[in-house]
């Protein structure tokens, strides 16, 4: 087993990559074990959680890359009226789900309150099965 403590800072992309399947909640630990597809074995003891497409370990046949994990996700288009707008923002927001706004649409994992939520106030939605990435606040602020 090889005990990883951060994200290699460069790796030679000419090597092929051999994926460590990482749940997005397990991305967010310190102390964790994860296998690649290989059956390479790592343990991991972060000072900072990792990320999706981090190398964490080569040699000179491959390097070993975090590769998020699909899950469960509810989809809602963005081209709602201001009213349904301003309704999903605070049922998402008042349930404390992460989002996701890309591609004229948000994404939030896929919680049973939520779903409930939305389809009482007849927000659409649909489910899918994706890789999830919450923007983090300092994303959408800005410095003046």
């Amino acid at each position: 087993m090889h005990l990883i403590s951060a994200a290699l800072p460069a790796a030679d992309l000419a090597l092929p990559a051999v994926a460590v399947p990482t749940p997005r909640r397990t991305l967010a630990k310190r102390l964790w074990r994860g296998q690649a597809t290989d059956g390479t074995e790592f343990g991991f003891q972060l000072e900072r959680p990792l990320q999706n497409g981090d190398t964490v370990w080569a040699d000179g046949r491959a390097r070993y890359v975090i590769e998020q994990t699909p899950e469960p996700v509810l989809a809602i288009p963005l081209s709602l009226t201001p009213e349904l707008a301003a309704v999903t923002g605070w049922a998402i927001g008042n349930l404390h789900c992460p989002i996701s706004a890309e591609n004229g649409r948000i994404l939030t994992p896929d919680e049973p309150g939520l779903k409930q939520a939305l389809t009482r106030m007849g927000i659409v939605f649909s489910e899918a099965t994706e890789v999830f990435r919450a923007h983090r606040f300092s994303e959408f602020s800005h410095s003046h």
